[in-house]
C-alpha cells in the first residue's frame, strides 16, 4: 500500500499560493495555457525618449519681419509669437514665445547674433542667436504703456521704444533695462496743439546725425527731436495719417506715406510744407484738381543708388475702383513704375541692400516680401523685375494638406528617381542669381538614411518631399484630378454635388517604396492606381471600373410591406471583367423610379490623356449611386504589388480589385464576409426604394488610416467609460457630417463657434475621418451653420441602420497562416473593422509571367474571427525570431520599355520578393500576427490563433494612430492617443517603453495627420501651413544638436562709408553722438520702477549648456562645471570671511560690554 505524505500536499499548496499572485500580474500580457517561446527583446526603456526635431513649412498667420544684412539671415514673426529664421537653404530654426502673443515687430541686433522681439502684450525680449538653439537672455514688460514702434539704429545699444500714448522711451539693450531718458509728447509736439497727436507709428534717426530723432505720430504730425537739447528742432504736419516714414541717405530728405493714398516728401530745413506731393495710383484731373483719393500706403523705402536714379517701393495705395485687384507692391525708379501683383495680402517687406550703413548709397539689389501665405523676393537688378527661386520648403499649403504619410529608411534609388521626373516640372523665368538669404552653416548630419513624405491636398495633389537629414526639399508633384473632366460651369456637376468643393481631395495614400506603385483614395469615392515611370506615354483610353458596393440591412422595428429581392451575388472574379474602349458611363442614368443609379460622382476623361514621366494613371476605380443613395467615403485602402491586387472599404463593405486583368474579384457587404458567424446576428437586404428622413444622424468616419466611417449607438455606449474621463469634453451636441461632404467645406475651424460648443462637438469630430476633416482653417469665412445636416442632399441612413454599421477600418496583405489547421503560409487579406473584428480573405493566386494575366485569383473568406476591443488600426505579422515580415512585393522595373525576352526571365520578375523567413520555415514554426485597436493590442500566435500578449493601452482615452516601426535594429509599436501621450511597446511582449505626455488633441488637423515611421522618427501639422517633426529615439536625441544647423558665423562688418576730404575738414559729414553720456543713469537718472518690470530669460548659462555637444560639449560641460565649481567655492570663501568678521565682531562688542558693566552693582543695571 502506498504511503500517503501529507507534507507533500501542504508544499503544493503554498507554491500554488504564491505563485497565483505572480500569475495574475502577468495575466494581462501574458494569459495562462499559451506557453510561447521566449524571444530576446533588445529594446528597453532607456533607448526612447521625445523630444520635437524641427518645423518645416510657411510660418503660419505671419505679422512682422527682419533681416540682418551682414549675416544674410532673415527672421519673421506669427501671430501665435512663434520666431523662424532663415539663413541659406537648409538652415533654418523654429522658436516659441511662452506667453503665445502676437510678435508686432523684429530688430536685428546687426553681426552682433542678437535679436529683439516686441510683443503685442507688451513685452520686449532679447534673443541670443549664437546657439543652435535660440534662447531668450531678457525680457522687459511695460506695465503702464502700449508698445506701438521700436527702433534700434546700427552699432547702438540703446533701442528707441515708441508707445500708443506717443511717448519714447529708451531702452539699453546690453542689460535690459530703461534709461531715464525720455521723450514725452506733450513736449514734441507745438504747445498750440489741442489733441494729442496719436500713438508714434515710427521712430528712426537722422542718417547724417544721430543726435537728431525723427519721430511719426499717427495724426499725421512728425517732429525732428534734438536729443541733446531735449527739444524739436522743427514739426511737419500733413492732413492725413502717417503709416511709415523713411530716409534719403543724405539726411537732407525725407518721406511719409499716408492713409489717402499719397507719398510726401519733405526737406528737413522746409517745415511748412513738402516738397513733393505723390499719388502713384491716383487718376491725375486735368483741371489741376487734388487726385480722387486711394487706399492707404502700409510702408514706403526710399534707397539710394550711386549710379542712377533713386528707388521708391510701397506697398498698397491702389485707386479704390480697383475692385478685385489682387494686392500690390509697386516699384518706382526714376520716370518708370512698376506694380508687382502678389497672390496673398502683403504683411510686410524689406528692401535688401549692400550695406547696413544708413549714411551710405544703399544700393538695393532686391525685395523680400512677406505675404499672408507665401514668400517672395523680388530682384531689382534685372529688368522685369524676376522673382528668386525659392528654395525653402514654404509650398505645403499650396492646397490644404488632407493626409500624409512618412516613410523612413527607403530603397537608396527612389528619390534620385523622384527627383529626376520632379526636375522636369520646374517653372522657368526666375531671376540667375543665386538667393541671397545665404547666412549660417549646416549642421553635421548622422542621419544617412533616405526618408520620404507625401503630402495629399484638397486639390487632389500629391507632393513627395525629401525629408532626410531634417530637412526638406520637394521633389516631385502629382496630379490626380487630371484624369478627370472639368466641369466648366456650375450648371454642369449633376454627379458632384455631393460635394460642394475640392471633390478630388486626397483621404488616403498607400504606397510600396519597393515597388513604387502608388494608390489613392478620394473624397468622391474614387481610387486610382498609379505606376512610376521614366518614359512618357499617351494613354488612349483611361482604364476605368466601377463597383456598386452598398449593403444594408432590414430594419426590424419597421419591416417593409413586401419582401425586396435580395443582392445580386458579389462579383468573383471567375470572369474578369474586360474594359471596352468607351466604358464610360452617361451622367444622367437613373433607375425606373427616377432615382440615380449606377452613375460615380466624377466624370473619367474619354480622350487621350498625355502622361509624363513619373507617376501613371494604371486604373481608375469609382463607387456609384445606387437606387438615389450616394457611395459613402472609403475609409481603408491597401495594395500590395506582387500580388496585383487592390483592396479598399467603407461603411457598406469591402471590395477586391486585381488591377492587372482590370476584375472586380470581391465586393461583399461587411455582414457578408462573417457568413454564419456574425456576432451581431443581421441579416442583409436591398437597398431601400425611397429616401427616408435623416435628422440627428451622426456620420462618424476613421480617426487613422481607418477608424470608423460610422459609429453606431452601440459604439457610443461601448466608449461611455473613457469619454466621461474627458471632464471638458462632452457628447451632449453631434455636428452630423454629409456622407461624401468636401472635406473643405464640412468642418467648421475653432475660431467659427464658441468654446463651449466647439468641445460640445469635439470627441465626435475626433472619431471621424483624418482625411476627411480637411483644414478649414484656411478658410475662415466658413459658416458653423455648413455643418447643419440640411446640407445633405444624400443622406438616408436611419438611426437603426446605424446600429448595425461596421466600417472597414484596416487592410493588410500578407503570407501567413489563414486558419488554425494550416500548415504552411499562404496570402491572404486581413480585414479590421470597427467594431473591433479582424477576418481574414484567403487568396488563391495564378502562377506568374502569362498565367498570371489569364487565369482568374480566387478570394474566398477563410471563417477565421478575431475579436479586440475597439476599432482596429493597424496590423503587422512577425516571424518565429521576432523579426517584422514586410509584405511581399515586385521590384520596381520600367513597364513601358518593350521586353525581348524569353518566357522563363519573364516569369522570374514576376515572383514576388519577400522578405519574409515564412518561404524557408519548417511546419513546427509559428507566426506572430500584432493587432492594434484603439483600446488595446494583442499579439495572437499562429497558426494556433492563440492570444500570446495582450495590452490594454488606454482605459480613458482612446488610440488615434498606432504604427509597428523599426527602432535600434528592433521593432516596437508606437501609438498616440487622444489624450495627447505617446507610448511604446515592445514586441512580441508588449511592454510598456515610453509613456510621455506630448500634446492634447486640440485640432482635427493633428490626428488627421500624426504618423510615426521607423528609426524613431514622426509627424504631424502643427499648423495649416507647417509641418512639425519629432523623435522618440535616445540616439536622434542626443545627435540633434550636430544636426541642426548653426545660425550665426562670425562675419567682419563692411567698413564704415569714407567721408572724403573736403566733407572731413569742413565737418559735413556724418555727426555722431556719445548716447551712453547722454542715456547713461549718471546724466538722465533712473527710470521710474513701476514704468517697466525687467525678467531675467532663461538663454543664460542654460542656453550654453543646450548649445553643448560632443567633444566640444563635453568641454564645455567640464568648463561649466568648473566655472560652477570656481564660483561656489568664491561664495564659500566670501561667506567665510563674513563669518569671520562678523565673529571678531561680535568678540569686539562682548568684550566692550564686560569693560562697561564690570564695576556696576546688581542694582544699577
Amino acid at each position: 500500500m502506498r504511503k500517503f505524505n501529507i507534507r507533500k500536499v501542504l508544499d503544493g499548496l503554498t507554491a500554488g499560493s504564491s505563485s497565483a499572485s505572480q500569475q495574475q500580474q502577468q495575466q494581462q500580457q501574458h494569459p495562462p495555457g499559451n506557453r510561447e517561446p521566449e524571444i530576446q527583446e533588445t529594446l528597453q526603456s532607456e533607448h526612447f525618449q521625445l523630444c520635437k526635431t524641427v518645423r518645416h513649412g510657411f510660418p503660419y498667420q505671419p505679422s512682422a519681419l527682419a533681416f540682418d544684412p551682414v549675416q544674410k539671415i532673415l527672421a519673421v514673426g506669427t501671430q501665435t509669437g512663434a520666431l523662424r529664421l532663415f539663413g541659406r537653404p537648409g538652415v533654418e530654426c523654429y522658436c516659441q514665445h511662452d506667453s503665445g502673443a502676437a510678435v508686432i515687430q523684429l530688430q536685428f541686433l546687426i553681426n552682433e547674433g542678437a535679436l529683439v522681439s516686441a510683443l503685442a502684450d507688451d513685452t520686449l525680449h532679447l534673443w541670443n542667436l549664437r546657439q543652435k538653439r535660440p534662447a531668450i537672455l531678457h525680457s522687459l514688460k511695460f506695465c503702464r504703456e502700449r508698445v506701438t514702434f521700436c527702433h534700434l539704429p546700427f552699432q547702438s545699444k540703446w533701442l528707441y521704444v515708441g508707445t500708443e500714448r506717443g511717448n519714447i522711451h529708451i531702452v539699453n539693450v546690453e542689460s535690459f533695462t530703461l534709461s531715464g531718458y525720455v521723450v514725452m509728447w506733450n513736449k514734441a509736439i507745438e504747445l498750440s496743439s489741442k489733441s494729442h497727436p496719436g500713438p508714434v507709428v515710427h521712430i528712426s534717426d537722422n542718417p547724417m546725425d544721430e543726435g537728431k530723432l525723427l519721430i511719426g505720430f499717427e495724426s499725421g504730425t512728425v517732429v525732428l527731436w534734438d536729443l541733446k537739447s531735449k527739444k524739436a528742432d522743427y514739426r511737419y504736419t500733413y492732413d492725413e495719417a502717417i503709416h511709415s516714414v523713411a530716409w534719403h541717405h543724405e539726411g537732407k530728405q525725407f518721406i511719409c506715406s499716408h492713409s489717402d493714398g499719397t507719398l510726401t516728401i519733405w526737406n528737413v530745413r522746409s517745415p511748412t510744407k513738402p516738397v513733393q506731393t505723390i499719388t502713384p495710383h491716383g487718376k491725375q484731373l486735368k483741371d489741376g484738381k487734388k487726385p480722387e483719393p486711394c487706399k492707404p500706403i502700409l510702408k514706403v523705402e526710399f534707397k539710394t543708388t550711386r549710379s542712377g536714379e533713386p528707388f521708391i517701393i510701397l506697398s498698397g495705395g491702389l485707386s479704390y475702383d480697383t475692385v478685385g485687384r489682387r494686392p500690390c507692391l509697386t516699384v518706382m525708379h526714376g520716370k518708370s513704375t512698376a506694380v508687382l501683383e502678389m497672390d496673398y495680402s502683403i504683411v510686410d517687406f524689406l528692401t535688401l541692400c549692400e550695406t547696413p550703413y544708413p549714411n551710405d548709397f544703399q544700393e538695393p539689389y532686391a525685395v523680400v516680401v512677406l505675404l499672408e501665405k507665401d514668400l517672395v523676393l523680388i530682384d531689382l537688378a534685372q529688368n522685369g523685375y524676376p522673382i528668386f527661386e525659392n528654395p525653402y520648403p514654404l509650398s505645403i499649403h499650396e492646397s490644404p494638406v488632407t493626409c500624409c504619410e512618412y516613410f523612413a529608411d527607403c530603397p537608396v534609388d527612389l528619390i534620385p528617381a523622384l527627383y529626376s521626373v520632379g526636375a522636369r516640372q520646374k517653372r522657368q523665368g526666375y531671376s540667375k542669381k543665386e538667393w541671397p538669404i545665404n547666412g549660417g552653416n549646416w549642421g553635421l548630419g548622422a542621419q544617412s538614411y533616405p526618408e520620404i513624405i507625401i503630402t495629399g491636398h484638397a486639390d487632389g495633389s500629391l507632393k513627395f518631399w525629401d525629408a532626410s537629414a531634417i530637412t526638406l526639399q520637394v521633389l516631385y508633384k502629382l496630379k490626380t484630378s487630371k484624369v478627370f473632366e472639368k466641369s466648366r460651369n456650375k450648371d454642369e456637376r449633376p454627379n458632384t454635388d455631393i460635394v460642394d468643393e475640392d471633390p478630388y481631395a486626397i483621404q488616403i495614400i498607400s504606397w510600396c517604396p519597393e515597388s513604387r506603385m502608388l494608390c489613392i483614395a478620394g473624397v468622391s469615392a474614387h481610387v486610382i492606381i498609379y505606376r512610376f515611370s521614366k518614359q512618357e506615354v499617351v494613354t488612349e483610353v483611361i482604364p476605368m471600373l466601377e463597383v456598386r458596393l452598398l449593403y444594408e440591412i432590414n430594419d426590424v422595428e419597421t419591416p417593409e410591406g413586401e419582401q425586396a429581392p435580395p443582392l445580386p451575388t458579389p462579383g468573383g472574379g471567375s470572369n474578369p471583367q474586360p474594359i471596352p474602349p468607351q466604358s464610360h458611363p452617361s451622367t444622367s442614368s437613373s433607375s425606373s423610379d427616377g432615382l440615380r443609379d449606377n452613375v460615380p460622382c466624377l466624370k473619367v476623361k474619354n480622350s487621350p490623356l498625355k502622361q509624363s514621366p513619373g507617376y501613371q494613371t494604371e486604373l481608375v476605380i469609382q463607387l456609384v449611386w445606387v437606387g438615389g443613395e450616394p457611395p459613402q467615403q472609403i475609409t481603408s485602402l491597401a495594395v500590395n504589388s506582387s500580388y496585383g491586387l487592390v483592396v479598399f472599404g467603407n461603411c457598406n463593405g469591402i471590395a477586391m480589385v486585381d488591377y492587372l486583368q482590370k476584375a472586380v474579384l470581391l465586393n461583399l457587404g461587411t455582414i457578408e464576409l462573417y457568413g454564419s458567424n456574425d456576432p451581431h446576428r443581421r441579416e442583409p437586404r436591398s437597398p431601400r426604394k425611397s429616401r427616408q428622413p435623416s435628422g440627428g444622424v451622426l456620420f462618424v468616419t476613421s480617426c487613422m488610416c481607418g477608424l470608423s466611417s460610422l459609429y453606431s449607438e452601440s459604439m457610443k455606449k461601448l466608449r461611455s467609460s473613457f469619454l466621461t474621463g474627458l471632464c471638458d469634453i462632452s457628447e451632449g451636441t453631434v455636428v452630423p457630417e454629409d456622407r461624401c461632404k468636401s472635406p473643405t467645406s464640412g468642418s467648421s475651424s475653432p475660431h467659427n463657434s464658441d468654446d463651449e460648443q466647439k468641445m460640445n462637438n469635439f470627441i465626435e469630430k475626433a472619431k471621424m475621418s483624418r482625411k476627411l476633416s480637411l483644414p478649414t482653417d484656411l478658410k475662415p469665412d466658413l459658416d458653423v451653420k455648413d455643418n447643419s445636416f440640411s446640407r445633405s442632399r444624400s443622406s438616408s441612413v436611419t438611426s437603426i441602420d446605424k446600429e448595425s454599421r461596421e466600417a472597414i477600418s484596416a487592410l493588410h496583405f500578407c503570407e501567413t497562416f489563414t486558419r488554425k489547421t494550416d500548415s504552411s503560409p499562404s496570402p491572404c487579406l486581413w480585414v479590421g473593422t470597427t467594431l473591433g473584428t479582424v477576418l481574414v480573405i484567403a487568396l488563391n493566386l495564378p502562377p506568374g509571367g502569362e498565367q498570371r494575366l489569364l487565369q482568374p485569383v480566387i478570394v474566398s473568406p477563410s471563417g477565421t474571427i478575431l475579436r479586440l476591443k475597439g476599432a482596429i488600426l493597424r496590423m503587422a505579422f512577425l516571424d518565429t525570431t521576432g523579426c517584422l515580415i514586410p509584405p511581399a512585393y515586385e521590384p520596381w522595373r520600367e513597364h513601358n520599355v518593350p521586353e525581348e525576352k524569353d518566357e522563363k526571365e519573364k516569369l522570374k520578375k514576376r515572383r514576388p520578393v519577400s522578405v519574409s523567413p515564412s518561404s524557408s520555415q519548417e511546419i513546427s514554426e509559428n507566426q506572430y500576427a500584432v493587432i492594434c485597436s484603439e483600446k488595446q493590442a494583442k499579439v495572437i500566435s499562429l497558426p494556433t490563433q492563440n492570444c500570446a500578449y495582450k495590452q490594454n493601452i488606454t482605459e480613458t482615452s482612446f488610440v488615434l494612430r498606432g504604427d509597428i516601426v523599426a527602432l535600434s535594429n528592433s521593432i516596437c509599436l508606437a501609438c498616440f492617443c487622444a489624450n495627447g501621450h505617446i507610448m511604446t511597446f515592445s514586441l512580441p511582449s508588449l511592454r510598456p517603453l515610453l509613456d510621455v505626455y506630448y500634446l492634447p488633441l486640440t485640432n482635427m488637423r493633428i490626428a488627421r495627420t500624426f504618423c510615426f515611421t521607423n528609426n524613431g522618427q514622426a509627424l504631424y501639422l502643427v499648423s495649416p501651413t507647417e509641418i512639425q517633426r519629432l523623435t522618440y529615439s535616445q540616439e536622434t536625441c542626443e545627435n540633434l544638436q550636430e544636426m541642426l544647423g548653426e545660425l550665426f558665423t562670425p562675419v567682419e562688418t563692411p567698413e564704415a562709408p569714407n567721408r572724403g576730404f573736403f566733407k572731413g575738414l569742413f565737418g559735413g559729414g556724418a555727426q555722431s553722438l556719445d548716447r551712453e553720456e547722454l542715456f547713461g543713469e549718471s546724466s538722465s537718472g533712473k527710470a521710474s520702477r513701476s514704468l517697466a518690470q525687467h525678467i531675467p530669460g532663461p538663454g543664460g548659462i542654460e542656453g550654453v549648456k543646450g548649445a553643448a555637444s560632443g567633444v566640444v560639449g563635453e568641454l564645455a560641460r567640464a568648463r561649466l562645471a568648473l566655472d560652477e565649481r570656481g564660483q561656489k567655492l568664491g561664495d564659500l570663501e566670501e561667506r567665510t570671511a563674513a563669518m569671520l568678521s562678523s565673529a571678531d565682531a561680535f568678540s569686539k562688542h562682548a568684550h566692550e560690554m564686560m569693560l562697561k558693566y564690570k564695576d556696576k552693582k546688581w542694582y544699577q543695571f
